[in-house]
């Protein structure tokens, strides 16, 4: 069990990193969106500009897909410790992750293009990238437990290859002889015990044929 939760404490924890390192790379990837002061508050994107925010959701929606995907097969790599702890930790991590790239590259992208504080009319601004759909935060989770399970369902052994019968790898190894249920009569060489219908008791009397009896 406690290598199973170590193992899973460094998946997610890996996961979040790495979240926060493509943030940072979303935020220099993402093209910002320009628009033109026509009022207090007001600004008209310059033809072809508001097209940059579908970009930057689309950039940032393929960063998170392919994290879940290379994550999901890192941790399916970790044969010793398949199982339910794993899937969890990299549900976990992914959420965390999604959240900290939004959140990270909306940083790096507000520090690259910082909104004008009392632009004038006629001005021209440039506004930063943001992630404007939550439901974009789904995706890296949802594609990284999809391909986890999908190996999992690809595996021909019952124990996914870790070598123990238990989801926690507390269980007997996979393999291990079974202890003796009665250990007053214990399995001889062949896996017979003595007094069933196969044992022959040492002295039972009988002679080979065409021998005479003693």
């Amino acid at each position: 069990m406690r290598r199973e939760l170590r193992a899973a404490l460094a998946i997610g924890a890996g996961v979040l990193v790495a979240g926060a390192l493509l943030g940072v790379a979303w935020g220099f990837l993402a093209p910002a969106e320009r628009l033109v002061v026509v009022s207090d508050g007001r600004g008209a994107p310059l033809t072809g500009e508001s097209l940059h925010r579908f970009d930057a959701l689309a950039i940032f929606v393929l960063l998170g897909a392919g994290l879940g995907l290379v994550s999901a097969a890192a941790a399916w790599r970790a044969r010793s410790v398949r199982g339910p702890l794993v899937l969890l930790a990299l549900l976990l991590g992914s959420f965390a992750g999604a959240y900290a790239m939004s959140d990270i590259g909306e940083l790096v992208a507000e520090g690259r293009n910082p909104r004008p504080d009392d632009p004038i009319v006629g001005q021209l601004v440039t506004l930063p990238a943001e992630v404007e759909a939550w439901q974009a935060l789904l995706i890296q989770p949802l594609l990284a437990g999809l391909v986890f399970l999908f190996l999992a369902a690809l595996s021909t052994a019952e124990d996914l290859g870790t070598g123990f019968s238990g989801p926690f790898g507390e269980s007997r190894p996979v393999g291990e002889r079974e202890p003796d249920a009665d250990p007053d009569h214990p399995a001889g060489p062949a896996g017979v015990r003595p007094g069933t219908a196969h044992a022959v008791a040492p002295d039972a009397g009988w002679s080979r044929p065409g021998m005479p009896e003693r």
